[in-house]
């Protein structure tokens, strides 16, 4: 594992650190929210946290002015005021009136932002993936607990009453016992070509976006979106919509953790261009009396096992037991029986079936009641979805199977894929061991 610069970690954190002890919530029990990362899914982020009852958003921070210049204008419409403005996250979690920070930033730093935030004492709304590789993510776990920290990941279909009206239906043995969860995730994706090293854009911290990451030359692939399809930011689709799908299949093997060995293959087919990540996988977990199997496919592709094709995507899981099989995706979900498959079930969400808001708003619970049980997504639930999809990464990229050794938690007998659970940290943005 990293032997992390502890002196480094000092010098960037002790700030936020020292703020750790403030009591959680201010006046008339309203909650201040800071929110990191103000692009794509940021904007959501500030869409959806202010249609929350007694919260605030007292801040904002992104590594481009730009950025910060839309988000300062967006709270000042919607909520009348004009919240801070930061580039640094650190001087974010320096702020003694911050409660709550909401990230969606890059997944490179997912984990780093959470455990800098616990150590501040600030309760943290992540965005899946809840890590970019395994190692980080049992920190993000170890300094929620050890700091009391409510840290919910953004998995927001746990929030989702179909869903989890599904999952009980299926703990109740609707299908019999279940031998196999299918996961899916056809999502679209077109080529993103080449785009060349250039300068940095003017109001862009190039070095701050990086973090954690090696230091590059700038170009607008890795930096919009499409920092997805690059190892040192992303981790592929498996880890971008996947993880959602991926936490489905858990969720409905009674929270599945680490399976006995993993084997994933496929490549980038079709394109020439910048992405490193597979545009076609397929991965099977074994857990020896169950298995998971999951498949990205971001070429043209059709419907699936009774999941509709939706626009361009086929989207969703399917769990065969004993009995039957079960299909779920965002529009609800069906119950097959017997050799006929017969449909007994046919039931249709109540509510938005990719409604953000809910999820957010049971963070809140929690932030009030101080009871990590009252969180949909916690932390470790969320890291343990993400690590089903580092392990499927790192068997693609080392090419063979794996078994995974839950004593030792590492890779049985393989050193070169053990070396792949955790990364090199580019320093002063290093996770550290001792959180």
């Amino acid at each position: 594992m990293i032997i992390p610069n502890r002196r480094a970690f000092l010098s960037t954190a002790a700030a936020a650190i020292a703020t750790r002890a403030r009591p959680i919530l201010g006046a008339n029990n309203r909650v201040n929210l800071g929110i990191v990362g103000l692009g794509g899914r940021g904007t959501d982020h500030m869409n959806e946290w202010v249609k929350q009852a007694d919260l605030r958003v007292a801040a904002l921070c992104d590594v481009n002015q730009e950025a910060q210049e839309r988000g300062q204008a967006r709270i000042e419409k919607t909520q009348g005021h004009k919240p801070k403005v930061y580039t640094d996250m650190r001087q974010l979690f320096a702020d003694k009136e911050i409660d709550v920070v909401s990230f969606a930033t890059p997944n490179h730093w997912h984990a780093l932002c959470a455990i800098w935030a616990c150590q501040a004492g600030k309760d943290v709304y992540v965005e899946k993936p809840a890590c970019h590789n395994i190692w980080e993510g049992w920190k993000m776990v170890e300094a929620a607990r050890k700091y009391k920290r409510m840290v919910q990941v953004g998995s927001q279909g746990r929030t989702l009453t179909f869903k989890m009206r599904a999952m009980q239906l299926l703990k109740e043995g609707v299908i019999g016992k279940i031998y196999l969860a299918k996961g899916l995730c056809y999502k679209r994706r077109r080529s993103i070509g080449h785009t060349p090293g250039q300068p940095v854009p003017p109001g862009v911290n190039w070095d701050l976006f990086l973090g954690p990451a090696p230091m590059r030359a700038f170009s607008m692939n890795r930096f919009k979106y499409n920092w997805h399809w690059f190892w040192d930011t992303g981790n592929g689709d498996i880890g971008n919509q996947g993880v959602h799908e991926m936490d489905m299949c858990r969720w409905g093997l009674n929270n599945a953790g680490m399976p006995k060995s993993v084997f994933s293959s496929g490549g980038k087919f079709a394109y020439t261009d910048d992405q490193e990540t597979p545009n076609t996988q397929l991965a099977t977990f074994d857990y020896g009396d169950f298995q998971i199997v999951f498949e990205v496919r971001g070429l043209i592709t059709g419907d699936e096992g009774g999941l509709p094709r939706r626009g361009e995507n086929t989207i969703g899981n399917i769990y065969y037991g004993s009995e039957g099989y079960m299909v779920v995706d965002v529009g609800g979900f069906q119950v097959y029986k017997g050799d006929k498959a017969e449909k007994v079930m046919d039931e249709k969400p109540a509510e938005r079936s990719w409604d953000t808001s809910p999820h957010m708003g049971n963070l809140l619970k929690a932030v009030r009641s101080r009871n990590a049980g009252d969180l949909n997504a916690d932390v470790e639930t969320g890291v343990m979805s993400a690590c089903l999809c580092h392990l499927a990464n790192i068997s693609y990229r080392a090419g063979r199977k794996l078994t995974w050794d839950e004593a030792k938690k590492q890779f049985a007998a393989d050193a070169e894929a053990s070396r792949m659970i955790t990364r090199n940290y580019r320093a002063p943005y290093v996770v550290p061991d001792r959180v």
